[in-house]
């Protein structure tokens, strides 16, 4: 068993500490006073919300601003490989040891936290010993309650694509609830960036934000353009190419886009963003594996990449991604619940060759490979589809000396186990 592992099933087992999720501000701020308000500490905290492109916006703009020679610390939700990857303390991830540390810390409290609460204390504790220029959070799910809606005055909240993603955590199940809970609480006194939205959800952001007194950048004052087959970042002040490597959606280059828009307006120069695009790479996001124990047992004709996308915008970002790429595609397909699979499937019709269903290894909220089975069978996808027992028995109905792109879909977990086998 890995530490990461071990950590995560000892946090299961703690009984302090609760699986459930369970929104309140009322134990984590407890929490906060009792240490002393680490998070006061904290300088420039900018906070990142939505349903979808969360990661690749504070990994782009976390980018930009360590390029510009500034400190940053990030909370990244959730980690695909190891625990450590959600506490990034500038320049290097906490270790083991740290992080087992900080939870004894957490447990003198005796304070009843669900594992994020607990996970996002283990952040801020940490990030408050750093003196960091900037400090960025990526909440869970939603905000107003949400346990890294704790700072009284951030610096920036951005939020990023709102979709139906988080219903299962509501009350009342609709879209419009979401965006209240994602925009109706933003912070009266900070600088609020929306990122790129359906005419229909933008729409209702600005009526929620309509008596917001911060400073708010709407989408509308950027665009991401095409020309010549190139991407381009535009406003009204600058123009920048696009000059990345491992980015291939038009969701992930709208991300890209929204973080370059804070870069510049944090008076990051043009020339630094240019030099650091090149460089952004998105683990479990469009990840083509080029090597590795996996890529090395398929056909030389065979190409394979790992995409988490799982809501329903995702899948429908993924489609209009694969529908441009003329080698037939096979997908492997596995699922948490409380995701809508039929929904989700939907979206991807036409687009396969053949799906693979799996469970997801080592995860108890997996979606069974016989429930995903029957989404795909019912939704008459066009594709010939098949159950699988596991990963390794997966890739045996696909790999052959056909020409393909094997694409395992719907999952970050599962994104993160093909890493870890890689």
């Amino acid at each position: 068993m890995s530490q990461s592992t071990n950590l995560y099933r000892q946090l299961a087992n703690h009984k302090l500490f609760s699986k459930s999720v369970n929104f309140s501000l009322k134990r984590i701020k407890l929490a906060l006073r009792l240490l002393g308000h680490p998070e006061k500490k904290l300088k420039n905290v900018i906070s990142i919300i939505g349903e979808s492109g969360k990661f690749t916006t504070l990994f782009s703009l976390k980018s930009f601003i360590e390029a510009n020679n500034k400190k940053v610390t990030a909370h990244i939700s959730p980690s695909l490989r190891d625990i450590k990857e959600r506490f990034y303390m500038s320049g290097r991830y906490l270790s083991h040891k740290e992080i087992k540390k900080t939870i004894k810390e957490i447990e003198k409290l005796k304070i009843p936290l669900t594992i994020f609460e607990c996970l996002t204390l283990v952040y801020i504790i940490n990030a408050s010993k750093i003196n960091a220029d900037y400090n960025i959070q990526e909440t869970g799910a939603l905000w107003r309650l949400d346990s890294n809606n704790v700072h009284d005055f951030p610096k920036i909240q951005i939020c990023t694509n709102i979709n139906k993603q988080h219903l299962n955590f509501l009350k009342v199940k609709t879209l419009n609830e979401v965006i209240k809970e994602d925009v109706g609480f933003l912070s009266n006194f900070t600088n609020i960036y929306i990122g790129k939205q359906s005419t229909k959800v933008l729409k209702k952001v600005k009526i929620h934000l309509k008596k917001n007194s911060s400073k708010i950048t709407y989408p509308e004052t950027w665009q991401l353009i095409k020309k010549n087959n190139f991407f381009y970042y535009q406003d009204k002040k600058t123009k920048i190419k696009l000059n990345t490597k491992n980015v291939y959606s038009k969701g992930m280059f709208e991300n890209v886009c929204l973080a370059i828009k804070v870069a510049l307006d944090l008076n990051i120069n043009k020339k630094i963003i240019q030099k650091t695009l090149p460089l952004l790479s998105f683990e479990g996001r469009y990840q083509y594996l080029t090597k590795g124990k996996i890529k090395s047992k398929l056909h030389k004709n065979e190409i394979i990449m790992i995409d988490g996308a799982h809501a329903t915008a995702d899948a429908q970002n993924l489609a209009s991604y694969l529908k441009n790429i003329k080698i037939p595609k096979y997908g492997i397909w596995a699922m948490t619940k409380n995701k809508d699979p039929d929904l989700f499937i939907k979206q991807l019709r036409g687009v396969f060759k053949k799906i693979v269903t799996m469970p997801i290894e080592n995860e108890n909220n997996s979606v069974s490979a016989n429930e995903l089975y029957r989404a795909a069978t019912q939704n008459k996808l066009k594709s010939n589809v098949e159950k699988s027992e596991n990963f390794t028995d997966a890739l045996k109905k696909i790999s052959s000396k056909e020409k393909k792109l094997i694409v395992c879909f719907g999952s970050l977990y599962n994104c993160g186990n093909i890493l870890n086998k890689n």
